[in-house]
């Protein structure tokens, strides 16, 4: 079923016309429209090509009809999930089950939670794994482990340590059948583990950066377990991908917001983007935003091989919570940052402000209120302060929270972030300095073949101490 866009931009607050010289003008805009074209033609040739492949996944309905009905059986079969992947193997899900369930979806009874209760195992805590697997019920617990690296330190040692309680809980044969991966269709550690052992596998969209893979089974397979409607999902994001296909960048919401927030970096010193939604359910989309704009944008080199150390710094924020922890410091600190709020038309609950007793007169102002009048009229009003300091800000509203505005956003900030690296003249795609921290990991806990890195790390005698003073 075809849907159409429903997302609205209204970014005069982050224009000179209302800030002054910290907003974007029309002609810092003018200045990057031929080369938005060029690039968007780029983008466009290279899809064709099979570069730009994570614009292919809104399609993937066939896949979609095959995760809903494992996940409707799994649904009936298990009383747990726990997802272990970490990155863009965990944040979209979060994202996404955050904005599309119950906020107490595991406290629910089994009968209003539609699904299993959902545990996510990203940070290798030693802590948070044990209360985990205390919490479980190991007998009835599905296990959905994601790697697209295939050797992440985190996800396999949490993968580990999971698999060993599952196997003494269950016994080998009923552990492989409560085992199911997410990885690379053909190679890699994980791919070469599950065909050993048998467990199901979906795969991770070959060509297609980790942090890119929300539309696929990565992010579809705990949705669907939650009980989000998956198909919707990729109807959004296909709606967003049919409304941001002009090469025009005041046409294109996708570029638009891309060239608004480049252009403040680098014309006005805005150094900080900060996401700040007006919607508990919408959080989670700042943070899976954060992973995104970051990983993808801070690059030390250009695509011409020079240095440049790009990027702008992404912070989460919370409305109405963090006009009483950021917005001083947003407000009368240091004028380095754009500001982007998401607002709710229509929030998917209703509570009224009771009268306040007589007695206080001061509260009388709330008579006849209502909690998300108050909710949206703090983020105008947030909006109103941030302009008069001059601060740039922009809205994104929604109409309200559902599958389809969820697609919207993850395709519309995926490519927003594409065309950023194309502004900054830089490739989105990888993840070199990352890279760099992974290779420490491996040499510090023994990898074989990484001995000369750790004799490296460990040639300091701050280092050597930390690590020789924790077992």
């Amino acid at each position: 079923m075809t849907i159409a866009s429903r997302l609205v931009i209204d970014y005069r607050n982050a224009t000179d016309v209302a800030v002054g010289e910290h907003g974007v003008s029309a002609a810092d805009i003018d200045s990057v429209k031929d080369l938005v074209a060029s690039e968007h033609e780029r983008i466009v040739r290279e899809h064709a090509e099979g570069i730009q492949r994570w614009q292919d996944l809104p399609d993937n309905t066939e896949l979609a009809d095959e995760i809903a009905a494992f996940a409707a059986e799994a649904r009936e079969t298990y009383t747990d999930f726990i997802l272990i992947g970490i990155g863009g193997s965990s944040l979209g899900a979060i994202a996404t089950i955050m904005a599309l369930t119950h906020p107490y979806r595991n406290w629910l009874p089994a009968e209003r939670r539609n699904g299993p209760r959902i545990f996510i195992l990203d940070n290798p805590d030693p802590e948070k794994v044990a209360a985990t697997l205390d919490t479980v019920n190991l007998e009835t617990t599905l296990v959905n482990v994601i790697s697209k690296s295939r050797q992440t330190a985190e996800t396999a040692a949490n993968f580990l340590g999971v698999r060993d309680a599952l196997i003494k809980a269950v016994g080998e044969e009923q552990a492989r059948k409560q085992i199911v991966a997410t990885t690379d269709p053909e190679s890699g550690l994980l791919r070469q583990l599950s065909n050993e052992e048998g467990y199901r596998t979906f795969p991770v969209p070959p060509g297609v950066d980790g942090r890119q893979t929300v539309l696929s089974a990565v992010g579809l397979i705990p949705a669907a377990l939650a009980g989000i409607d998956i198909h919707q999902l990729l109807a959004g994001a296909a709606a967003m991908r049919e409304r941001a296909s002009s090469p025009d960048v005041r046409e294109n919401p996708a570029y638009l917001l891309a060239a608004l927030a480049v252009l403040a970096d680098t014309k006005h010193d805005k150094a900080m983007l900060v996401t700040m939604p007006y919607a508990d359910a919408l959080f989670g989309i700042s943070d899976w935003f954060r992973q995104l704009w970051a990983e993808s944008l801070g690059k030390k080199l250009s695509v011409d091989n020079e240095v440049v150390f790009a990027g702008q710094t992404p912070i989460k924020a919370l409305g109405a919570i963090d006009q009483h922890s950021q917005i001083q410091l947003y407000t009368e600190g240091p004028n380095d940052k754009l500001i982007q709020l998401i607002s709710v038309a229509s929030y998917r609950d209703s509570v009224s402000i009771p009268t306040p007793p007589a007695s206080v007169p001061e509260l009388s102002y709330f008579e006849g209120g209502e909690l998300g009048q108050l909710l949206d009229r703090e983020r105008l009003a947030t909006a109103w302060a941030l302009t008069k300091a001059e601060r740039p800000n922009l809205t994104i509203t929604v109409p309200t929270i559902d599958a389809a505005i969820i697609g919207e956003f993850f395709y519309l900030l995926q490519l927003q972030t594409v065309m950023a690296g194309a502004l900054y003249r830089v490739n989105p795609f990888g993840q070199p300095g990352v890279e760099a921290g992974k290779n420490a990991t491996y040499a510090l806990m023994g990898r074989s073949g990484y001995e000369d890195l750790k004799d490296e790390l460990l040639s300091t005698p701050d280092n050597a101490d930390a690590y020789l003073n924790r077992p």
